[in-house]
């Protein structure tokens, strides 16, 4: 991934709110933004693939449960499921307290990945 050194350890964004954040060329952990679990309001639930799964750019691999709503989750890249954030499973409302430290997936090799916003960005399209 050529632009891993410029955006190592920073979050990368897709239109449809969710995270990614790059661990290394072919590791990444993907979650929700902030602006999604706000809209969302008080998570309640959050249905997590299994480890080994296969996850694809631009599809659904999980859904959060809110009091307002169900919402799908999308994959930014394509590659396998390396471990689950299992926290997430007994409490979902972690998301609603920083969202970027509750990660939802991690994901190894990495063969694809999806058009990337930046922070900024991402901010400039929400308004």
């Amino acid at each position: 991934m050529e632009d891993f050194i410029m955006n190592q350890k920073k979050f990368l964004f897709l239109k449809s709110h969710e995270w990614v954040q790059f661990l290394d060329e072919t590791t990444a952990r993907i979650g929700i933004s902030d602006f999604a679990q706000e809209e969302l309001g008080d998570l309640v639930f959050i249905n997590l693939p299994e480890v080994g799964d296969e996850v694809v750019a631009g599809e659904e691999f999980a859904d959060v449960e809110s009091v307002k709503a169900v919402s799908p989750v999308y994959s930014p890249v394509t590659g396998t499921i390396k471990a689950i954030n299992e926290d997430l499973l007994d409490q979902p409302e972690l998301v609603n307290s920083d969202a970027y430290a509750a990660w939802f997936i991690e994901v190894e090799n990495i063969q694809e990945k999806l058009d990337l916003l930046t922070e900024e960005e991402y901010r400039n399209q929400l308004s």
